[in-house]
């Protein structure tokens, strides 16, 4: 397999430089900041605290729900013991649906992918704390811009005039981030330079691709490396020739308003949880990935929302 690794250049690293000068808290107006983390402080009124018999918990969309209902069952039985409530996997089908059951109440703890993150906290409330990460304490994944082997695309140029394929515009590498590298780096944009396809998850476009229903695909190689350890894919399906540099993965967080005793216990149970043996770690041990790390979204997502301020992303919640 052809691998071309490339960091981001002088020109984008400028630019994401420049844009977090502004990147700051752009919160709903449902939600108050008085601390200054920006993220949506638990609200001081405990009138308007849930305390729910049943937690609902869903993982970022994938090409096949049911599959991570599994992978997850052990660690929700584990967080069903830590809060003596029923926990329920709530399989959502796109980061639209997961946010809007976020912010209507419908959904307790969560993990957004990279990207959905500064949305789920400025218009859905939630509360990042945690991510995912290897035995070391290392943590994060790469974008890949890929291809199929007789596609005739050998290098990121190649991709003018020819159809790039994106997941949502909510996703960071799935489209903020090699939205900003072509538009900088090689001065191409999205529908004026190549044309573009959204196929609503990284799963469906490895799948599109390896299918050669697209010609090429941005996507994140965490899961591309999960496909391929469970076989799905094979390495010989794809080309890459882009890889960016690292960015945090999946945050894992709270609703704003549940009561501060129910999220302190459900941060305990991420951080107490015991991967050994589990089918958690079967799966996300093929990424790297072995136990969960404390993160604020102040820190650890400074990188996302600059990417995101170069793309003039903003968030008009209400």
């Amino acid at each position: 397999m052809l691998l071309k690794r490339t960091l981001l250049n002088s020109a984008i690293v400028g630019l994401f430089a420049t844009a977090s000068v502004a990147a700051n808290a752009d919160l709903s107006s449902r939600y108050s900041d008085t601390d200054g983390d920006m993220v949506a402080d638990i609200p001081a009124d405990t009138a308007q605290q849930v305390d729910p018999n049943t937690l609902i918990f869903a993982y970022t969309p994938v090409e096949d729900p049911a599959v991570y209902a599994d992978v997850w069952a052990d660690f929700l039985d584990h967080l069903s013991e830590a809060t003596g409530k029923r926990v329920q996997f709530f399989p959502v089908q796109s980061n639209a649906a997961q946010l809007e059951a976020l912010r209507a109440g419908r959904l307790h703890i969560a993990g957004f992918n990279t990207g959905s993150v500064p949305v789920a906290v400025n218009c859905g409330g939630m509360r990042p704390f945690t991510i995912m990460a290897s035995e070391d304490g290392s943590f994060g994944y790469e974008m890949e811009i890929i291809t199929y082997p007789s596609s005739g695309i050998r290098s990121v140029d190649d991709i003018q005039g020819r159809e790039l394929a994106f997941t949502s515009p909510t996703s960071n590498s799935g489209f903020r981030a090699p939205s900003a590298l072509l538009r900088s780096e090689y001065g191409m944009e999205a529908d004026e330079n190549f044309d573009t396809a959204y196929s609503g998850s990284h799963d469906n476009s490895i799948l599109g691709v390896v299918n050669e229903d697209y010609e090429a695909a941005a996507v994140a190689n965490s899961v591309l490396n999960r496909m391929l350890a469970r076989e799905v894919i094979a390495e010989d399906d794809y080309t890459t020739i882009y890889t960016s540099e690292t960015f945090p993965t999946t945050a894992y967080g709270t609703a704003h308003n549940l009561t501060p005793e129910l999220q302190e216990t459900i941060q305990d149970a991420f951080f107490s949880y015991d991967w050994e043996g589990t089918a958690l770690k079967e799966e996300f041990s093929n990424s790297g990935e072995a136990q969960f790390i404390p993160i604020t979204y102040e820190k650890h997502w400074n990188v996302i929302r600059t990417i995101a301020d170069a793309n003039g992303v903003t968030y008009d919640c209400d």
